[in-house]
């Protein structure tokens, strides 16, 4: 197949960083091609480099047979090089058409600066329609799903003919079945040609829609394989640069005493008669789809939202949680979801979100203990191997899985005991994921309980001890360790308890 890229030598530092160093890859026309990699390997550094949002310090980049120099974002666009972030980049205001075509409208051939309106809805939906995607070219974006959002992204980056279309976590937040849709889109563009590059840390989908992958660590390129002929543990080793035995490090904790008993949450339209409990030394699992409640059920405990009724007993004592101060007080800690949105403060130090939700501890008389404050953050960075050059690091320029130990941080200072965590690995790579569950074990063997809402089937088998499913907003079953299957897990999300 004919080569389309070839990177070669890029190195990129930033101030305190050496991001890249060596790094190279070959894409041919037409292929599916992985890059993976642990978060902060020089993944997306290396993509922005070829979407022209960085300039390279040294190395060569050929890009459809022409060596360039630098690239800027329209240089790069035109040349036929088009990226989706994980981030998605569309203006929620505007609609489907519009987005697709921002910057590029349509203008009408009789009025002069006019927009011709009826051409660029016509094109936008030929092009959707093509796709095979249920999307109205009119609708307006905020309105849609995440799922049709990213179609739209697709949409966009086929409206401009792409050569390479680089899709940077492009399932981390789909359900099984959009994703299933995703990839059937992508083997349609690739059989035109199109090279598209994924990076995903979700390394079962390596073998379902790749052809080849090159795997980056520390910034440089460690090798490129071809995806059918590479075991899944090799892949793993390169990666992180050691074996790593079991993938699902469960250590079996024998129950203690009731820790949470929430008994008939409901909130109107949300979630109805939720009722469970949470022991000493366990890890409850949550699932269900998309929209189940599973989050809902979650953000009522923490007082986020507010309940219609129902009540909260932590240690068999009834308690009123309407803010996640009152939650904080009663030992809970909230890993959410959009740990970018609401768990960290982005433009804040690492040492500062450590520290946020536990600056009590380090106040006497209403002053501020800095030495104390320091030497806690100082115990957590070594601790969780929060990679930063040091605590007044904005954590805004961390790598997603660093961010995600930030917040684990955050919640582990504050002595919770009682932990929600909300899709805990969406975003990291396989080494951090490891970190985490083997966390979890430690949580639960000084006595914690966690509850693990995820969507990742095999994490959720993986790592609870029960497993609760909800099916629009209501439980749907229980099902404990030894007897839980993916089948009968998905039988009870869809159809629910028989």
């Amino acid at each position: 197949m004919e080569v389309v890229l070839e990177m070669k030598d890029i190195r990129k530092e930033f101030p305190g960083v050496l991001a890249l160093d060596g790094a190279h890859i070959e894409v041919r026309a037409g292929e599916v091609h992985i890059l993976a990699g642990e978060n902060g390997a020089g993944k997306s550094t290396l993509m922005k480099i070829l979407a022209g949002a960085y300039g390279k310090d040294s190395g060569s980049i050929v890009l459809g047979g022409q060596e360039l120099d630098q690239l800027t974002p329209k240089r790069a666009q035109d040349l036929g090089v088009s990226i989706i972030y994980q981030e998605l980049n569309l203006v929620p205001y505007l609609s489907v058409a519009e987005n697709i075509f921002l910057g590029r409208e349509k203008m009408s051939r009789l009025v002069p600066g006019k927009v011709d309106w009826k051409a660029l809805r016509g094109e936008a939906q030929r092009i959707l329609d093509g796709l095979r995607v249920d999307i109205d070219a009119r609708a307006i974006v905020r309105d849609l799903g995440i799922a049709q959002q990213q179609m739209v992204e697709v949409a966009k980056a086929l409206s401009v003919q792409s050569r390479i279309i680089i899709m940077d976590e492009p399932t981390a937040a789909l359900t099984t079945q959009e994703i299933e849709n995703l990839f059937r889109i992508i083997r349609e563009v690739q059989s035109k040609g199109v090279a598209i590059i994924y990076i995903s840390h979700r390394l079962e989908e390596f073998a379902q829609i790749g052809n080849r992958v090159t795997v980056m660590r520390d910034g440089g390129t460690i090798a490129t394989l071809d995806v059918q002929g590479t075991p899944l543990d090799e892949l793993i080793r390169l990666m992180v640069g050691r074996e790593l035995s079991d993938y699902y490090p469960k250590i079996r904790v024998a129950a203690g005493q009731e820790l949470l008993k929430v008994e008939g949450l409901g909130r109107t339209g949300v979630i109805r008669d939720v009722s469970f409990t949470l022991r000493e030394g366990e890890i409850l699992g949550l699932s269900g789809l998309m929209g189940a409640g599973r989050t809902e059920v979650a953000r009522a405990i923490f007082g986020l939202d507010p309940l219609d009724q129902g009540e909260i007993r932590i240690r068999g004592r009834k308690v009123t949680i309407r803010s996640p101060q009152q939650a904080i007080r009663a030992g809970i800690g909230f890993v959410t979801e959009d740990r970018k949105g609401q768990g960290l403060v982005l433009s804040l130090s690492v040492g500062e979100n450590i520290t946020l939700a536990s600056l009590g501890l380090f106040t006497r008389w209403s002053h501020l203990d800095l030495g104390k404050e320091r030497a806690a953050i100082g115990e957590y960075l070594h601790k969780l191997k929060i990679r930063a050059s040091g605590a007044d690091q904005k954590t805004l320029n961390l790598s997603g899985g660093n961010q995600q130990k930030v917040v684990l941080a955050k919640w582990l200072l504050s002595k919770a005991k009682i932990f929600l965590f909300d899709e805990p690995t969406r975003g990291i790579d396989v080494g951090a994921k490891i970190e985490v569950y083997t966390l979890m074990n430690e949580l639960v063997q000084a006595g914690a309980g966690v509850l693990l809402i995820t969507s990742e089937m095999p994490e959720l088998l993986g790592m609870s001890d029960r497993i609760l499913v909800m099916r629009r907003g209501a439980l749907a079953g229980e099902l404990v360790r030894s007897e839980a299957t993916q089948e009968k897990i998905l039988s009870l999300a869809t159809l629910g308890a028989a």
